[in-house]
């Protein structure tokens, strides 16, 4: 059973974050320069929300609103599940189920130590799984 650590020390641990008081435009640039769906937000150091695309193309673009004027903390989401990185990714998969969400940043000591996507969870499983069809394979072959 793979854990979140395990996932982690695979993917690596740089978490990408914005302020609140940053505009959507930055975050929304910062996640297209760095090919990703999300960001953290942070406020001095504790995490106080998280904003995805999904976020942008909701809070702004459907809105008509603009992103240079409108700040990450007005479409940011508040309530942000968050996992440790003893859970496994099964755990994960099912927190993001329950809770209809694609990201969890991973705390530990209540610093965010990484953040997960659903792509990641599901890399992962599929990579288990193919280990195990070779191993069956392996065995049935002799």
């Amino acid at each position: 059973m793979v854990t979140v650590n395990q996932l982690l020390n695979e993917k690596g641990r740089n978490v990408l974050m914005v302020g609140p008081d940053d505009t959507v435009l930055d975050a929304i640039s910062k996640m297209a320069s760095n090919d990703v769906g999300s960001l953290v937000v942070l406020e001095n150091g504790e995490l106080v929300g998280i904003i995805t695309e999904r976020h942008y193309a909701r809070n702004v673009f459907l809105k008509g609103r603009s992103s240079p004027k409108t700040t990450v903390g007005e479409i940011m989401s508040t309530r942000v599940v968050c996992v440790k990185p003893e859970q496994s990714v099964e755990e994960c998969m099912a927190v993001m189920t329950e809770n209809g969400v694609r990201h969890l940043p991973v705390l530990e000591e209540n610093r965010v130590i990484g953040l997960i996507s659903i792509g990641d969870l599901v890399k992962s499983i599929i990579s288990d799984q193919k280990f195990v069809i070779e191993q069956l394979e392996h065995y049935i072959s002799g």
